[in-house]
């Protein structure tokens, strides 16, 4: 989604008053009511919908304004747009899929967990042991 704030056709330095007065202009006139089987008209009306869930709400708004949530209202990573744990290319579960706690566990046990696939370093705090062979059980103390 575009900005909410162009969106509504509105700049940042809109009031509240703007906000709404825009949202109930550009609703009405994209309402799927008055513009039946006309695609173009839906796509608006759930763009206006979704910018006004996000600027009608003053929590929301002010977050979106300081860059903490983006213009669908999801968290924003502390590296940008979509940073965080929410799945890239090369993370376990990657594809721009959310963050998966199971992923995780199961990447760092590949990491750091003795005689794992991928996670065999040789000896160290990296996993394995001096000695060990991949695939061999070996006990813990």
């Amino acid at each position: 989604m575009k900005d909410p704030y162009t969106a509504l056709g509105l700049t940042r330095g809109a009031t509240d008053k703007d906000i709404r007065t825009a949202y109930r202009k550009l609703a009405k006139e994209h309402h799927p009511d008055h513009n039946p089987n006309n695609k173009k008209a839906e796509e608006a009306f759930k763009a206006v919908g979704a910018a006004y869930a996000i600027l009608g709400d003053k929590e929301k708004r002010a977050r979106f304004d300081r860059g903490e949530i983006d213009a669908e209202g999801n968290e924003r990573g502390p590296f940008g747009q979509g940073g965080g744990f929410r799945g890239g290319q090369g993370f376990p579960g990657g594809g721009g899929g959310q963050f998966n706690q199971e992923d995780l566990g199961a990447f760092f046990s590949d990491m750091f967990g003795a005689g794992n696939a991928g996670g065999n370093f040789g000896g160290g705090p990296f996993g394995g042991r001096r000695g060990s062979r991949r695939g061999e059980i070996v006990p813990t103390r």
